[in-house]
């Protein structure tokens, strides 16, 4: 039977080019060669695959060249022609990890090929890509490599053979909201009971429905200075002008949309409406400046209260809010980049955006 053709994808650091000092490394394709952690992949893989390709890309260069550096490692796996693609482990180094989850769905996307990445739970590549990549939980640094290699193997081994993928509990990888049935050994209610007995002994026990865990990140100092501070308005509650141009979908929104408000004093029935289909919208749709309160803070910027009231707002239905702040930061702020709080939930990350650039000037 012949191997399973892999192509694995490493920075600079794992390719012993160097540190910091080379993240600009561009993206490099070695056929033939096994590089860095590709040795412990190929040791766990024993004779049913083989990693044909290896593609090195410094950490800077990719996400400071996104499309150059996807496009070109994109051609560089479709030339190869592998049957799974494996990027890092990135463990909590923020960069690699996003290089790693933003390549490995897009190969999945583009090129129809699966693939498998692995880093720290907190890395922000993991907030943004779990759900697009099968993604396995590392520890925080390098010193964990045997143990994710040791569980992102099998997985890539499955996904080579074209094998059924088990749940995130069994194989390790984050869960990425996709429920798959299996048959237990006992009912669900000697389960619960198990379960129960085991917390009131003090013993340790798994929950079979984990509550969601929520970035917590204190605010930056309030605004002291409102009257020179420009505010801009970010709304989940769908508000979108008349039509809903940019179609966006009234539950779990694939995209965001920006809408110009210069000149807009008041948000008519006839002008703007609500596309959310988690509440009624017969109020949000009589007046939507019960949402987004365009009309009040017209007033205040009359009254000198607020410096002034920035030209677009953001509507953003449920949509990925790392990948919305990243695109906000970069082109509307580029003033602050280097300075975001990291943190995945949206309305906290945007009361620093907001914080940091009105406490700019």
């Amino acid at each position: 039977m012949a191997k399973i053709k892999v192509v694995h994808y490493i920075n600079q650091f794992f390719a012993q080019i160097g540190g910091e000092e080379k993240a600009d490394y561009p993206a490099e394709l070695r056929v033939g060669e096994t590089v860095g952690p590709g040795l412990a992949f190929a040791a766990n893989f024993k004779d049913e695959a083989e990693i044909i390709a290896t593609i090195v890309c410094g950490d800077s260069y990719f996400n400071e060249n996104l499309e150059k550096a996807k496009a070109d490692i994109l051609a560089m796996v479709k030339e190869q022609k592998p049957d799974v693609f494996i990027a890092g482990p990135a463990f909590n180094a923020g960069r690699y990890g996003v290089a790693c989850g933003t390549i490995a769905a897009a190969v999945q996307e583009e090129l129809g090929i699966p693939a498998v990445t692995g880093m720290y739970v907190e890395n922000p590549g993991a907030d943004m890509f779990k759900n697009h990549v099968y993604m396995i939980a590392t520890k925080n640094n390098a010193a964990g490599m045997r143990g994710a290699v040791a569980k992102m193997a099998p997985l890539a081994l499955k996904l080579g053979k074209g094998e059924p993928v088990g749940a995130s509990a069994e194989e390790g990888y984050m869960p990425n909201g996709i429920r798959v049935n299996f048959f237990e050994k006992k009912r669900g209610s000697a389960r619960a009971v198990d379960m129960l007995l085991k917390k009131l002994a003090g013993k340790p026990f798994e929950t079979e429905y984990p509550m969601p865990n929520f970035d917590r990140v204190a605010p930056n100092p309030a605004v002291k200075d409102l009257a020179h501070a420009k505010i801009a308005l970010v709304t989940s509650g769908g508000i979108v002008p008349k039509g809903n141009p940019d179609h966006i979908e009234s539950s779990s929104a694939s995209h965001y949309g920006e809408y110009d408000i210069t000149g807009v004093t008041d948000l008519t029935e006839d002008t703007y409406e609500t596309a959310h289909g988690g509440y009624d919208p017969v109020y949000a749709n009589q007046d939507a400046d019960r949402v987004l309160p365009i009309d009040v803070l017209r007033d205040m910027e009359k009254e000198g209260v607020i410096g002034e009231l920035h030209h677009l707002f953001y509507n953003c239905r449920k949509w990925n809010s790392s990948c919305f702040c990243e695109s906000i930061c970069r082109r509307d702020w580029p003033e602050i980049e280097g300075r975001r709080c990291g943190c995945s939930n949206l309305d906290l990350h945007l009361r620093h955006l907001y914080s940091l650039r009105c406490n700019d000037g």
